[in-house]
């Protein structure tokens, strides 16, 4: 399952599947129990595939951290999220050695073990990267009927001419933010 698909939701334990659109918010399934909810739009949301962890150098997103956590467990189980503080430490030590330790909490830290586990049992890690076709991938070749030349047709061109986009009346290039949820706290 995509990571995109995939929810934490600030006051709720666990994890949930985006189901659909609703009026005042969203609709939400969780992975435990399979009970559907109404998420509020005024409730924070984040996507596991937007959420990252602080590190030394840079923030290593969530699906990285995961995938790091199934290698070390032969793609079975990790330890308990409710072990002792300094357990857990070495834990996260041993599958993310650069973490930052100033910003990244033991709570931080049984989150994240946690929604692996959660994950793992629910048979849903997937580390398979999706790749981009590339432009040769989508051309077909036929012959030209009066030389008997090849020519290439790209049918992603052709798709994208017959599509009509519709922009917003006020939009503006650089108006758009990438949001995303980091797991720790910023430096003061």
């Amino acid at each position: 399952m995509d990571f995109k698909n995939l929810m934490a939701i600030s006051g709720q334990s666990g994890l949930f599947k985006y189901i659909s659109q609703g009026r005042n918010g969203i609709i939400v399934e969780s992975l435990t129990d399979k009970k559907r909810i109404l998420v509020a739009s005024s409730v924070k949301v984040s996507s596991l595939s937007d959420i990252a962890i602080f590190s030394d150098k840079e923030d290593i997103p969530l699906k990285k951290v995961l995938k790091s956590i199934s290698e070390k467990e032969n793609n079975g189980p990790a330890i308990d999220h409710k072990l002792s503080n300094d357990e857990l430490k070495k834990y996260f030590e041993t599958v993310l050695p650069n973490y930052d330790r100033e910003r990244v909490y033991v709570s931080d830290m049984k989150k994240v073990i946690s929604w692996y586990n959660t994950l793992q049992k629910q048979n849903l890690l997937d580390f398979t990267e999706t790749e981009e076709t590339k432009p040769e991938d989508n051309m077909e070749e036929t012959k030209n009927i009066n030389s008997g030349e090849p020519i290439k047709t790209d049918f992603n061109e052709t798709a994208k001419k017959s599509v009509t986009k519709r922009e917003p009346v006020n939009f503006k290039a650089n108006s758009k933010k990438e949001t995303v949820t980091r797991i720790g706290n910023k430096k003061t």
